[in-house]
């Protein structure tokens, strides 16, 4: 069962559920079990985000992280890690390979017009802000 570490954490542990440890190679990226399956409220979502430790000391991080877990979803949850250090990392069973928080979310209605309202930004994207 997933775990959270305090009283105070938003996430909680997410750990692999592996018959065997496996290996991943510098740049290689497997998807992880962990062997759990859920169901949530309609209006939430499970965010699998990269565990801070792992990342810093070993280079391993969540390839597309945030993953979304819809709450209609109800297969097992697998962690996309990703080696990006140089050495390899050995996954065991059981150790702890990410982390995941439940959040509230909203749907949005769109509807088309001709014309956007007018901001001081305006069309300004990447980095239009300057460095301050």
């Amino acid at each position: 069962m997933p775990q959270y570490a305090t009283s105070q954490s938003a996430g909680m542990d997410l750990r692999a559920n592996l018959d065997e440890p496996v290996t991943l190679k510098p740049l290689e990226r497997r998807l992880i079990p962990t062997g759990l399956h859920i169901s949530l409220p309609v209006g939430y979502e499970a965010q699998v985000r990269p565990r801070s430790g792992l990342a810093l000391k070993k280079g391993i991080t969540v390839l597309n992280s945030p993953g979304t877990i819809d709450a209609d979803y109800r297969g097992e949850i697998g962690v996309v890690l990703i080696n990006l250090s140089q050495e390899d990392f050995v996954v065991e069973d059981g150790e702890r390979i990410a982390q995941m928080v439940i959040a509230r979310h909203e749907q949005a209605d769109f509807e088309t017009v001709e014309v956007l309202d007018e901001t001081v930004r305006g069309e300004g994207g990447y980095g239009h802000t300057g460095v301050k």
